[in-house]
């Protein structure tokens, strides 16, 4: 598969990512399963989540793999995804810890009046249809102190898709008081093989 097809966004049927879901976790960023690409994604979240036991909600979850490392870390985690098989599968994965997923729209997300400390989200944001909104509902999700950590890029070369990491600061700016831009394409281990395109992390304080 294609790096635009592998990168998950709402913006696609609800249908495909079903169909998608029993492979998706083949991928090495997808599915953690090397023990160099989860403990390089496990050092990267260490960092950009809070040092401390947090309330984190994770939109577009997927299978859950991202979910299940912050629980390691000491977190509870709310995921949430609009695909039934991809909530199946990450709820298998998060079976018996302090999770919950639940199946819905990550633009909107299905949590009530709840409010949580950290919104993690990969390669999701670029393909809704208003990131602006989403983020602007997203940071009323926070708390005081509470951050944001979007993994996003641009990917492909015939016809590139994603949102490039100036776009992202910019709509960031307004909602937030600190905004740091982390490159991630040098870095292969998370992505279990050299990539050319632009990967990189916002860390944003509100």
């Amino acid at each position: 598969m294609t790096s635009e097809n592998t990168h998950r966004g709402a913006g696609a049927p609800e249908a495909d990512w079903d169909a998608l879901a029993a492979g998706f976790d083949d991928e090495p960023d997808h599915g953690l399963r090397d023990p160099s690409v989860r403990a390089a994604w496990a050092d990267r979240l260490r960092a950009w989540l809070p040092g401390h036991p947090a309330d984190l909600l994770d939109l577009g979850c997927g299978t859950g793999s991202l979910s299940l490392l912050a629980v390691e870390q000491g977190h509870r985690v709310t995921g949430v995804d609009r695909s039934p098989a991809m909530v199946e599968r990450a709820r298998a994965k998060l079976a018996g810890r302090p999770a919950e997923i639940l199946c819905g729209d990550a633009s909107a997300p299905p949590v009530g009046e709840r409010s949580f400390d950290a919104v993690l989200v990969r390669h999701v944001l670029w393909a809704l249809p208003d990131p602006a909104g989403a983020l602007g509902h997203w940071r009323g999700l926070l708390r005081p102190g509470g951050r944001f950590v979007l993994v996003e890029g641009v990917w492909g070369t015939h016809s590139p898709v994603g949102i490039a990491a100036g776009r992202l600061t910019a709509l960031l700016e307004p909602l937030t008081r600190r905004v740091r831009v982390e490159p991630l394409s040098a870095h292969a281990a998370l992505w279990g093989k050299e990539v050319d395109d632009e990967r990189y992390a916002v860390v944003a304080t509100v």
